[in-house]
Formats: C-alpha cells, sequence, structure tokens
C-alpha cells in the first residue's frame, strides 16, 4: 500500500533537493491541487486541529495525486503514531525528540519484529486486506520514512547517540524552535543557531542520514538551508501560499490605481 514514498526516497539517494508543501488546512483539495508542483506534502497534525478522519482524506488525495506524503505527529506518544501509521501515513515526522533511547521507541513502534515491535492491526496499509502479512511487513520495514526533528538542546545535545539508532531515516531541523531553546528565539541567522545547524547537518550526513528542514513560504530562506547542505525542505505552508499571493496582488493593483 505504500505506493509514493519510493519517489522520495530515490530523490534523496540521488543528492536531488526535494522540496514540499506544508499541509495544515483540513480539505483534502488543498493536497490534491498542490501534488503536481511539489516533491512531498507534510501534513501537520502538531500544530493545526486535524484529526484522524481528515488525515485519512490528505492520503487519500496524496495517493491520488502520486505525492509522497510525511505526517508530523503531535509528538513521541506511541498510541497516537499508531493510528497514524495504520490510517496510512507513507513517513511520519516526530518533533522535539530529546534522547537516543526517545527516538529508538519512536522506531521500534514502526517497524515490525524482528526490526521492532509495531502492533499488528493496518487496514489501509494491508490494502484492506489484500495483502498477505508478510508483504506488508516487508514493505512497510523497508519503506515507511522515520524522521525526528531536532530542535531543542537536549537533542542536540544527544545527536551522536540519537545517529547510532537503528533504522532511522533522516533528521529535521526545526530551526525557529531550536533557536528559542538556545536563547535567541526567532534569531534563525543568529551564529549560535547557525553553528548548531552546521553541526547537526555534518553529523547526520557523516552517518549517512539526509537532513530536513521545517521553513517558511520564502525562496531565499530555502536557498539558504540548500546552500548549507538541507537535502529535504519544507517550503512554508498552504495558508502561506495563500496569503502572499493574495496580499501581492492586492498591493500592486492598489499601487497602480
Amino acid at each position: 500500500m505504500i505506493s509514493n514514498i519510493q519517489k522520495f526516497r530515490k530523490q534523496l539517494a540521488a543528492k536531488e533537493l526535494s522540496l514540499g508543501a506544508g499541509i495544515t488546512l483540513n480539505d483534502p483539495v488543498v493536497v490534491e491541487a498542490l501534488s503536481e508542483v511539489v516533491d512531498f506534502v507534510w501534513i501537520d497534525t502538531e500544530h493545526t486541529p486535524m484529526g484522524i478522519e481528515t488525515l485519512l482524506g490528505q492520503l487519500i488525495a496524496a495517493r491520488a495525486g502520486g505525492v509522497p506524503a510525511l505526517v508530523r505527529i503531535p509528538g513521541s506518544d506511541l498510541n497516537v503514531l499508531k493510528r497514524i501509521l495504520d490510517t496510512g501515513a507513507e513517513g511520519i515526522i516526530v518533533p522535539q525528540v530529546r534522547t537516543a533511547e526517545e527516538v529508538q521507541a519512536i522506531v521500534n513502534a514502526c517497524r515490525y519484529t524482528p526490526m521492532g515491535n509495531r502492533g499488528w492491526g493496518p487496514r489501509r496499509p494491508s490494502n484492506y486486506g489484500r495483502l498477505s502479512q508478510a508483504e506488508i511487513v516487508q514493505g512497510s520495514n523497508e519503506e515507511l520514512f522515520v524522521a525526528v526533528q531536532i530542535e531543542n538542546k537536549d537533542g542536540l545535545k544527544n545527536i551522536d547517540d540519537i545517529l547510532k539508532v537503528k533504522h532511522l531515516d533522516s533528521l529535521v531541523v526545526g530551526p525557529y524552535d531550536l533557536s528559542a531553546s538556545l536563547g535567541v528565539p526567532g534569531q534563525v541567522e543568529h551564529p549560535t543557531v547557525r553553528e548548531a545547524i552546521e553541526v547537526i547537518l555534518e553529523k547526520a550526513h557523516a552517518a549517512g542520514l539526509p537532513v530536513g528542514f521545517g521553513d517558511e513560504a520564502d525562496a531565499q530562506s530555502t536557498l539558504s538551508w540548500a546552500k548549507m547542505g538541507a537535502d529535504w525542505v519544507q517550503c512554508g505552508c498552504d495558508f502561506a501560499y495563500m496569503l502572499n499571493n493574495v496580499s501581492g496582488i492586492i498591493s500592486q493593483v492598489r499601487k497602480n490605481l
């Protein structure tokens, strides 16, 4: 049932920058509309009121649009993670991780035995019972994309141990939360923040893991992370695209009246 995440994996393996859109609005039409433009969608259930039923619609739209879908879950609660996986997420992003033990528990919950201890109960991932257990286990263990966010000083301090966790697929930098944790909230250009991000990039790449970024809807910002070494970037989100565009149109019209 995991059908599009291979595109994302192949792009990362080829060292091609992957650019995606954040999804925060509930209407799956947004995913459908963006699917031909972006390399992936980052469906955010951490900072939105989006529930599991709405998420299901987003995942169906992503599959129909042929776009890889990564779901940022609210935290490392394994009960929440289980429901999101069995709803058919092709990849997950877990925010605010702090220790290797926490990351190990997340990875274990995402992989079936013998790679982990994920509970059995796939619905969409089994293609509604059409796939055999062996096919589901192999597909999920090999293809499900598991990423964790380094966005606080504890995660930064423990990055060497976190990178030793097997079957972890990527780290993700949360620049704004990281800046706040480092005592300079919102100052993502601050030398302390930049130095921390460089450490994350260097250590993750040395361990063979790609690094993603959660970013704002700004081309120059995304280019900045790309030049630092980002492998994949969420370039802002749906409501920002809408507001930026309409603000520009209205401003241009008023200036030329």
